[in-house]
């Protein structure tokens, strides 16, 4: 795993920072999703031929394995109704150009488990049968059993437009309307900063707002510098700090042990250290220039007095002849 793999995880990982994802993914900033009841679960993912476990209920050599970034579970309420629902997150920090067809088989894989558990449960409660149609012992799945959604979100820390396909059809060879109405059309739901406007970045209630503003704009100094100075809210934890310097390269300083940052005067501290460096290059490359200048009009005088010839003052000018006659009739036009 690298570098902004593992920091995008461990910040989209802290529930209230999850949960704001989600609640502006569905409901558009309204905070519905509790990151209080956000239960994080194993993001193995692991897909078996529906029901098929071995005599001791073990899994198969045919099981695939795959893992996700983050798999939470969680009882969203509205309404009175509760829903319990399975909610994940794939961080990007480059296109994939094959995400709905990865995103559909993790989310494949989730209901293939649940099923393969569900008959698990079955054959340990039952042992056998017992009343249920044929066709329900040999899927273990029965008629009054249900499986729980999975929402996969994409979000991704890039300051470039997403690219990518958001849809199978728009992975398709294929494009006959006709034939594609026959083929299921997976569709990836993306966060994207690019796309996001300043009205949207707003419906963010926690540091994620921040990071995607800073993303977004990492790449324009206009931008990035307005953005900077209309946010009153860029004191953030460290692991938003973390994500925004691994990501935009930005080298914000980050001791160890703190828990927030504050990122306006970390910028302002990295660009006054570029200054006072750029300025002390330039002096240095100031007396640089004046010692070579100074050489130079010594050798010359020196010629010109016929104490040395010019082969031997471009020698010790380090040289060639014609270079030290060129520098010779600059000097006289001086």
């Amino acid at each position: 795993m690298g570098l902004i793999d593992a920091v995008t995880k461990a910040y989209m990982n802290e529930n209230s920072v999850f949960a704001d994802a989600f609640n502006y993914l569905i409901y558009g900033g309204k905070a519905v999703v509790d990151p209080m009841k956000l239960k994080e679960l194993d993001t193995t993912e692991i897909a078996l031929p529906f029901g098929s476990l071995d005599e001791n209920g073990e899994t198969g050599e045919d099981a695939v394995q795959k893992y996700r970034d983050i798999l939470k579970s969680v009882i969203i309420k509205q309404d009175d109704v509760a829903a319990y629902i399975l909610l994940g997150i794939e961080n990007q920090s480059d296109i994939h150009y094959a995400m709905p067809v990865r995103n559909n088989i993790y989310d494949a894989l989730q209901y293939g488990k649940q099923v393969t558990d569900i008959a698990a449960k079955h054959r340990k409660k039952d042992g056998g049968a017992n009343g249920h149609r044929k066709a329900e012992y040999l899927s273990g799945f029965y008629k009054e059993d249900k499986i729980t959604p999975v929402i996969t979100l994409v979000l991704h820390f890039g300051a470039n437009e997403w690219d990518g396909p958001l849809s199978l059809h728009e992975m398709m060879a294929v494009q006959d309307e006709k034939l594609l109405s026959y083929v299921q059309n997976y569709q990836i739901h993306l966060i994207e900063p690019a796309r996001i406007d300043s009205a949207d970045l707003e419906k963010f209630s926690t540091s994620l707002r921040e990071v995607l503003g800073y993303i977004k704009y990492s790449k324009d100094k206009k931008g990035l510098s307005e953005f900077l100075d209309d946010n009153p809210r860029m004191v953030v934890e460290a692991n938003a700090a973390r994500v925004i310097k691994a990501v935009t390269k930005t080298p914000i300083k980050i001791p160890e042990g703190v828990e927030v940052v504050d990122v306006c005067k970390a910028v302002e501290e990295m660009m006054n250290e570029r200054e006072a460096i750029g300025k002390e290059e330039g002096r240095a490359e100031g007396r640089t220039e004046g010692r070579r200048e100074g050489t130079l009009a010594t050798l010359t005088g020196l010629v010109k007095d016929g104490i040395l010839t010019i082969k031997d003052a471009a020698l010790r000018a380090n040289m060639s002849e014609s270079a030290f006659k060129a520098e010779m009739e600059r000097c006289q036009r001086v």
